[in-house]
């Protein structure tokens, strides 16, 4: 499959972890999910997470994405130190700041590419785009991503492939710096994995930050680097 992407050259740092550490209870005993990580993420960088099931990489991104919270420890997303945060912060903070795509895409049944990729301006309160203004962003996103001739296309008329494109162009709709994304492949075949992946690489090289959970080496090579996680910990 393709090449790693091109290293673009940047010192600012979009996350900083120290000492992270998650409790869960079950059956009335303590179990760590994440039992201490420490990590930095610079923008411009693109990096994979990897690790078996129940290693903590999933409770490591929900806490990245601002939709769980840690027990202890410093997580600062953009300069912004999130700990402590109420909920109505942390979504704020997750409109901003962070733009997902999921294996599942999440898109609305019945609503068409153009009006998905809008929807994320919606959710984030007062924005200076509106009306032209917030239509012709939409359209630009999936003309970027290749979808030009289907912005009246709902999911249904769209290939998997297809519809992973909208999904990207709608978490791209609000300028975050920060791309999550959860297994983005997971669905895909083989040639629309390699179109996916492509792309993200070449948002990268425009300064894109991107975290990606993946369980697949072939889509991991596409990043610059891997944080392998096992048992709450950094592995390596």
């Amino acid at each position: 499959m393709g090449n790693k992407c091109n290293l673009v050259a940047d010192v600012f740092m979009v996350i900083e972890i120290k000492d992270l550490r998650r409790r869960y209870q079950m059956g009335g005993e303590d179990l760590w999910a994440l039992a201490g990580v420490s990590l930095g993420i610079e923008k411009g960088d693109f990096v994979a997470i990897m690790g078996p099931s129940g290693s903590g990489k999933s409770t490591l991104l929900n806490i990245l994405g601002c939709l769980d919270q840690a027990t202890s420890g410093e997580y600062i997303l953009d300069g912004i130190s999130v700990a402590g945060m109420s909920r109505a912060d942390l979504a704020r903070i997750r409109n901003s700041k962070i733009g997902f795509v999921f294996q599942n895409f999440n898109l609305l049944t019945r609503t068409s590419a153009l009006d998905q990729v809008q929807l994320p301006v919606f959710y984030s309160g007062p924005n200076h785009l509106k009306g032209a203004a917030l239509h012709d962003r939409a359209a630009m996103l999936l003309t970027q991503v290749g979808l030009g001739g289907r912005l009246h296309h709902t999911p249904a008329q769209l290939s998997g492939g297809q519809q992973q494109r909208v999904a990207i162009a709608r978490a791209l709709m609000n300028d975050p710096p920060l791309l999550l994304a959860d297994e983005p492949t997971g669905n895909l075949d083989s040639k629309a994995t390699v179109e996916i992946m492509e792309f993200f690489c070449r948002l990268n090289a425009e300064g894109q930050t991107i975290v990606m959970v993946t369980h697949d080496d072939h889509v991991a090579h596409y990043t610059k680097r891997r944080i392998i996680v096992k048992d709450g910990r950094i592995a390596s």
